[in-house]
């Protein structure tokens, strides 16, 4: 019993961790947050196993895992306020060029990071940004103004900083 016990334990405990260093910490992986997700798994590897070796128990262990996983996906898509605990909603990080330095703290997402964003999407500039959208998975989405927008908005000042800028 405890092969299946021990690999629950584990699994809620991380989901928890990671539920509360936000969306960033899953999004967007770094080589950093990589070699950090490689280290936990090495390290939460013998609790979940115990003393156990044998190929039963990391198939028991694993198949544990995998079902507890399909069940919590089954069981968020029906409803709402279970997903809602398991993730966060995705947070607006800016609006009509402007950024919320108070969201971009409490989500430890930096100007640079909605930036590289807007670039990646070919927007290079922030005023050109209607909204910036910090989604569920970690990923930073960016809806650009219309041309009707960025002409009645009139020229912003740049904010942050990163390649390109002034």
């Amino acid at each position: 019993m405890h092969m299946v016990l021990r690999p629950l334990l584990i699994y809620f405990t991380l989901l928890a961790i990671f539920r509360l260093t936000g969306k960033r910490s899953l999004g967007e992986i770094t080589s950093f947050d990589f070699l950090l997700l490689l280290i936990i798994s090495e390290t939460v590897s013998n609790a979940i196993l115990a003393s156990d070796q044998s190929i039963t128990g990391a198939i028991v262990a694993a198949m544990t895992l995998l079902v507890t996983d399909t069940l919590l996906t089954i069981t968020k898509r029906g409803r709402p306020g279970f997903a809602r605990l398991l993730e966060d909603e995705p947070v607006v990080l800016a609006r009509d060029g402007e950024l919320r330095h108070d969201r971009l703290r409490a989500e430890r997402v930096s100007a640079d990071d909605v930036l590289e964003a807007a670039r990646r999407d070919g927007i290079d500039d922030l005023a050109r940004v209607k909204l910036a959208i910090l989604e569920r998975r970690g990923t930073i989405s960016i809806i650009p103004c219309d041309a009707a927008d960025a002409n009645a908005s009139g020229p912003r000042e740049r904010t942050g900083g990163g390649a390109g800028g002034d």
